[in-house]
């Protein structure tokens, strides 16, 4: 939200709840991890960059109409990132200390998980697309999109039922 506003838009309901998903997506991987003040700025720097990315991405022609990956994907990424710098051994003695209190292993376990699941999602992810696009295509005509989904798939028509208003 505060990012839109130094954007010159207007503060909206729905950028601070996409803001506080992102901030709970987040922190996810470091609950119980971290302590309150690192929790605060994993969710900032989280909110800042999926913000960025969902600039980019609107400038691309990427299909992403809910910025699911710039919220959810980029949010749990730093989120992951971040807990192998902050996590503290004096918040959880069952966890371990992360960069920050002298264990830059803990920080490589951290990026080499979040590669492997990475990897594996897009992969994974890829390998369901593509059957599932065997079997019925997921991408609809440029005419059946220039009609309209609603229309076209679902065979809705708005409007029809409505009474027109004649200006006099």
């Amino acid at each position: 939200m505060f990012f839109d506003v130094l954007k010159g838009k207007k503060p909206s309901v729905l950028g601070f709840c996409i803001g506080a998903v992102v901030g709970l997506v987040a922190i996810t991987p470091a609950a119980g991890y971290v302590g309150i003040p690192q929790s605060i700025f994993i969710g900032m720097v989280a909110a800042i960059i999926s913000n960025q990315a969902v600039y980019y991405k609107s400038k691309s022609t990427l299909d992403d109409t809910l910025d699911v990956f710039p919220c959810h994907g980029l949010g749990g990424i730093v989120g992951m990132l971040l807990t192998g710098i902050f996590a503290s051994k004096t918040i959880n003695p069952a966890g371990s200390d992360g960069l920050l209190y002298g264990n830059p292993a803990f920080f490589f376990i951290q990026l080499k998980a979040m590669l492997i699941v990475v990897v594996y999602s897009f992969t994974i992810s890829y390998l369901i697309f593509k059957l599932i696009n065997i079997i019925q295509p997921i991408r609809v005509s440029s005419e059946k999109e220039e009609i309209g989904l609603d229309r076209s798939q679902h065979d809705e028509k708005y409007g029809s039922t409505l009474p027109v208003l004649v200006k006099v």
